[in-house]
């Protein structure tokens, strides 16, 4: 049964990175769907973690929806970049985060990879909160967190989502790519 759900959660997962790099909003309807399967197959296994990083994603997708719908009526959401002292705000924040989380996964849970599952989820809360807005530099967060993610998952002997991590990994370049195109055309 894990199999099966792996593989339906991955392949809406890997449509909703598609159309998130295209800028169609119809990517959060696959990326909240994909979320839930997740929730359930991360619980399972014992990743807590990453059954709470997907919970984040159902919300974030409902968030990202109405962000680029409620744009779309009136002007596209532009794609952004911050300041460096912004980074600094949320890689702090995150750092500090994900210590707390570890040390309560390691402390209170049977997790496995308690700091490692805590710096992937928060990282990756910081990330999608990043791609919501629409800001350019989520995406190398997302390059950070997909790398460290395949340990995790090739740890965990979960070989379609590090199959998806992978391509994720790889796609993270591509976004970016296509996210600083577009963001030189808009000026």
């Amino acid at each position: 049964m894990n199999l099966a759900l792996e593989i339906i959660a991955v392949g809406l997962s890997l449509t909703f990175l598609i159309l998130l790099i295209k800028e169609n909003i119809y990517c959060w309807f696959f990326g909240i769907t994909g979320s839930l399967v997740s929730i359930f197959l991360f619980y399972r296994i014992g990743l807590y973690a990453e059954s709470i990083l997907y919970c984040y994603y159902v919300l974030i997708g409902f968030y990202g929806y109405q962000l680029w719908n409620s744009k779309a009526n009136a002007q596209e959401l532009p794609i952004i970049d911050v300041l460096p002292k912004r980074h600094f705000s949320y890689i702090l924040i995150g750092v500090v985060t994900a210590l707390c989380l570890g040390y309560v996964l390691e402390n209170y849970t049977e997790a496995s990879n308690p700091y490692l599952d805590a710096f992937t989820t928060i990282f990756s809360f910081i990330a999608s909160y990043l791609e919501a807005k629409k800001i350019l530099s989520g995406w190398y967060y997302w390059i950070i967190v997909n790398g460290v993610t395949l340990g995790l998952y090739l740890n965990k002997e979960l070989y379609i989502y590090f199959i998806l991590t992978l391509l994720y990994f790889a796609l993270s370049f591509y976004g970016l790519r296509e996210w600083n195109r577009k963001i030189k055309l808009q000026a």
